[in-house]
């Protein structure tokens, strides 16, 4: 890659190893230097370990926010430069036209990141594990093993090659037909995902909300590894507790400051016997069952009630974020509801996991009763094609590149009809278009993508997810995971089983009447959708008009 310099600059190289060339001389990485107007920056490739290296300007680039951001998130196609990547001709414009003199200090090589190809990664055991979906010898397995990268990984999701779990169910129930299945609930950055019996860490390309168990999840300091990962390489994952969390995160902060080596002490490792469950709240007559995982060191999970799809614990959920929200915590990030869960994101620097656990029981002291709760809702008709030709693409991908043998294959629509015990596919079609789905979760997958449920009981299709998961949906698919709906917003990964697909859930660029600023999602919580059949070439005509 070349990049020409129309402008005087001050650039660095970091990351992994890589060649690079000023105006035909040797650039040395994790320095400063200057750029004359007119000079050719030539990039060449990573040298050994490690998969990525980074380019950083005095000043950064000049790109329009987009969400309060300027990263570009390539899969849905927005922020950055047009929401794209890099094309031969395009043209970078600097905020910083005057460069100031940077920093004369080396960074000492103590400090500098160590590339492996087998790495040691710090988590925290949680949010799920022992006894309620793994086994003890299922965690034991976890921790000991040399996880190999598989080639099918990016900026999503990195997909692990390894040892099948024995799982401590038979399935998950309401929620899917694997073990590995649960009622959606959010994902932190970096968590390991089990979706079937294949892990994933999820990227920060990765889905916000999902329907599977996560048991670790890597903490904030070590997270720059993710992406230094490449296919081969292998990984092990170390216990930390949250205070190892802390110490490391300090030191790193330190290093970053002072540019100066600082060591990270007393780093101890717990008994395999440790639970990733801080708090539990039992139930009584006047308090719901409450279950408090951590997610890491910077997300905390708070579950309400038995694994369960009750709508009640749903709106349980959303009185405990309004009254977050209504309290303004220093701290507090962001809050993203599930089925039965809420995650709280929060900055562990400013408000730490103690503090806000005593808030979190201090709320469920002033929590509404739900029958005093009520919410907005609005009826959403949407077009539906049904058994799209896309959806029938993206199967037929799955099974030359995943799994050919999968019970769900050829038609997930047939494997809809036999697990549910239907006569016939028209059946499956007649539940599904006379369904009013109810949208409790929203970001499922990607780009406020919703989760729902029928509002009847008798309208629920149950059935398992993908396993493993997909590697590649196309925009707008509509499938059905455990009792549950999802629409997915963009192309990427996925597990539900497809019925069909419907218009754009998130608009990138254009204002209308549903989407404006600073909103560019189609739904909200609570709202009720409901299907209508168009053919596949209608259903085009309609996304044109929108878009």
């Amino acid at each position: 890659m070349m990049k020409a310099f129309n402008s005087d600059a001050v650039i660095a190289i970091a990351g992994a190893p890589m060649t690079a060339e000023l105006d035909g001389q040797p650039l040395s990485l994790w320095t400063f230097h200057f750029v004359k107007s007119g000079s050719v920056l030539k990039l060449g490739s990573i040298q050994g370990a490690g998969c990525r290296a980074y380019l950083a300007v005095q000043g950064g680039f000049d790109v329009p926010d987009y969400l309060g951001s300027k990263s570009t998130f390539t899969l849905g196609q927005f922020g950055g430069h047009g929401g794209r990547v890099l094309r031969v001709g395009d043209v970078m414009h600097l905020t910083c036209q005057n460069p100031i003199n940077p920093i004369s200090e080396n960074i000492p090589l103590a400090i500098l990141p160590e590339y492996k190809n087998a790495w040691e990664i710090g988590v925290l055991y949680g949010p799920h594990g022992a006894p309620d979906f793994f086994t003890e010898s299922d965690i034991d397995m976890f921790f000991s093993t040399d996880w190999e990268v598989h080639y099918n990984s990016n900026r999503t999701g990195v997909r692990l090659i390894g040892p099948k779990p024995e799982w401590a169910r038979k399935d998950g129930g309401e929620a899917g037909l694997h073990p590995s299945n649960i009622h959606d609930n959010a994902y932190a950055i970096g968590t390991v995902d089990f979706t079937g019996d294949m892990p994933v860490i999820l990227g920060p390309d990765g889905p916000s909300l999902g329907g599977f168990v996560c048991p670790a999840t890597i903490v904030h300091a070590e997270l720059w590894k993710i992406g230094q990962l490449k296919p081969g390489d292998t990984i092990r994952f170390i216990r930390l507790t949250q205070e190892d969390a802390y110490r490391k995160e300090e030191a790193q902060d330190q290093q970053v400051n002072t540019l100066k080596e600082v060591n990270v002490t007393n780093i101890s490792l717990p008994s395999i016997t440790s639970t990733p469950l801080l708090k539990s709240i039992s139930e009584s007559t006047s308090q719901i069952a409450v279950t408090y995982r951590q997610a890491g060191d910077k997300n905390l999970l708070i579950e309400y009630g038995p694994l369960m799809l009750d709508l009640n614990l749903r709106f349980r959920v959303h009185a405990l974020m309004q009254w977050l929200e209504g309290q303004a915590i220093p701290g507090v990030i962001d809050l993203t509801p599930g089925i039965r869960s809420l995650q709280v994101h929060y900055d562990s620097r400013r408000l730490p996991v103690g503090q806000l656990m005593a808030i979190l029981e201090k709320a469920e002291k002033e929590l509404p009763s739900i029958e005093d709760m009520e919410v907005p809702t609005r009826i959403v008709y949407l077009p539906l094609s049904w058994d799209d030709k896309a959806t029938q693409l993206a199967i037929e991908k799955y099974m030359q590149s995943v799994r050919k043998d999968a019970p769900w294959c050829p038609s997930n629509i047939e494997f809809i009809r036999r697990i549910n015990g239907l006569k016939n596919i028209e059946q499956v079609k007649d539940i599904l278009f006379n369904a009013s789905y109810l949208t409790l979760g929203l970001g499922d997958v990607y780009l406020g993508a919703p989760v729902a449920t029928p509002v009847d009981p008798r309208h629920r299709l149950v059935t398992t997810k993908y396993n493993p998961a997909r590697t590649w949906t196309p925009e707008n698919a509509v499938g059905i995971g455990g009792a549950y709906m999802c629409v997915y917003g963009m192309e990427g990964p996925g597990g539900y089983q497809f019925v069909g697909r419907t218009i754009q859930m998130w608009n990138r660029w254009r204002q209308t009447n549903d989407f404006t600023d600073e909103k560019p999602w189609l739904l909200r919580f609570f709202d009720q959708i409901r299907f209508y059949p168009v053919s596949a070439e209608e259903l085009l005509k309609i996304i044109t008009l929108m878009t």
